[in-house]
């Protein structure tokens, strides 16, 4: 797949580096951060965060007519030392790791009325993920939830989105000095739901953060990962896979805000569509403060269509206010299948159906074996096996 701006079956926007007063990609949000839903203008579509998003199919999620009064069943399971919390509005734990930076964002936070805090007290090392899993059983509902680790303890979360619902949420993650959290969020609601979440980390020094996102189910889908770095020598890993299938919106919207000196990054997204209206949209933000110096960072997108009537769109945005790093860089490209894979597999015996399922399996194989958790990537497998069925049998 070739790497340049123009894209016959998609858009590809190249990415943006400004520097110093230059600075103007769309790390700026319209609006300031705010917890307050009242501090944003309903959106009307025009604005730099919503020009991809079909605002009709947000079900009123932006403007406030979306009432709660749904349901959403929570299941948690444990290692014994972890700590899980249902708490009010008022506790201090609540907004920590990052401020809403949309209405729909600060309009969850407005709504909820209880939140989930799970804890892993310093020095622990879990052996076992965390897992919480979510099924909407329908109606509207909204969500706060924290998962916070203390100094140099180590943890595996795994939250699993499934069944209908109307959601808006907030996920916090606080990573202390020294920790390492694996975060894997599933994605595999009914055809008929909407998920809005924003994500936010909090990276502490020297500890690392690992968060991986896999979309499959929804009608629309539109994920807001967002990291910050509260002291030097913080690394951040984001991974994301999506197969995006005849008629869904699929939207990842990430930014790394490296605001301190000394951190790294690395983002990788892979996505596959298929069928008429399928729409997937990946804009990466990665924004380098002045006073983050020694920062190395890179971010990359691919995109694998594998039928007529898809659509891509894939911004990558760099934002560097410093000269004094250690490297910066982002790719992306969208395409079909590589003739020249297919011929040489075809080559050896293989049937086309079956070379065109290599393909894909490769195409994806390198963020299965990311997730770390053997359940979780044997179900993806599966899944991926399940879309191919509609795709290249």
């Amino acid at each position: 797949m070739a790497e340049a701006p123009n894209n016959p079956v998609g858009s590809t926007t190249a990415g943006a580096i400004a520097v110093a007063a230059e600075s103007t990609v769309a790390t700026r949000m319209s609006a300031p951060p705010s917890f307050d839903v009242a501090d944003f203008p309903v959106p009307h579509g025009r604005e730099e965060e919503w020009r991809f998003t079909p605002l009709e199919r947000l079900r009123g999620l932006h403007d406030g007519t979306a009432l709660p009064g749904g349901t959403i069943k929570a299941e948690f399971s444990a290692p014994d030392g972890v700590t899980i919390e249902t708490v009010g509005r008022d506790d201090a734990r609540l907004g920590r790791a990052g401020t809403p930076v949309d209405r729909v964002a600060a309009q969850a936070y407005s709504a909820f009325e209880q939140a989930t805090v799970v804890t892993v007290p310093k020095d622990t090392v879990l052996s076992e993920p965390v897992r919480l899993g979510l099924h909407g059983e329908g109606g509207v509902t909204y969500g706060h939830t924290v998962f916070e680790l203390g100094a140099f303890a180590e943890a595996t979360v795994v939250i699993d989105h499934t069944g209908d619902t109307v959601r808006a949420a907030n996920v916090e993650y606080v990573v202390g000095d020294g920790a390492k959290l694996t975060v894997v969020t599933v994605v595999d609601w009914d055809d008929t739901a909407v998920h809005v979440a924003q994500q936010s980390a909090l990276v502490g020094r020297d500890a690392g953060f690992k968060h991986i996102v896999v979309t499959f189910g929804g009608d629309l889908v539109r994920i807001h990962p967002r990291v910050s770095y509260a002291s030097t020598g913080g690394e951040a890993e984001l991974f994301g896979l999506y197969f995006t299938d005849k008629g869904q919106h699929h939207e990842h919207r990430l930014l790394v805000d490296h605001n301190t000196p000394h951190c790294k990054s690395h983002v990788v997204y892979k996505g596959a569509l298929q069928g008429d209206n399928a729409h997937a949209v990946w804009i990466g933000d990665v924004l380098i403060e002045a006073a983050a110096e020694g920062t190395d960072t890179y971010e990359m997108n691919r995109n694998l269509v594998l039928t007529d009537g898809a659509r891509v769109d894939s911004v990558p945005n760099l934002e560097i206010e410093t000269g004094e790093i250690v490297g910066a860089g982002h790719a992306s490209a969208t395409g079909r299948f590589d003739d020249e894979q297919l011929f040489y597999l075809m080559a050896r015996g293989i049937p086309e159906h079956e070379a065109r399922r290599l393909v894909v399996r490769g195409f994806f194989a390198e963020l299965v074996q990311q997730i770390g958790v053997a359940d979780i990537e044997e179900r993806l497998l599966a899944k991926i096996e399940e879309e191919l069925e509609a795709s290249v049998a």
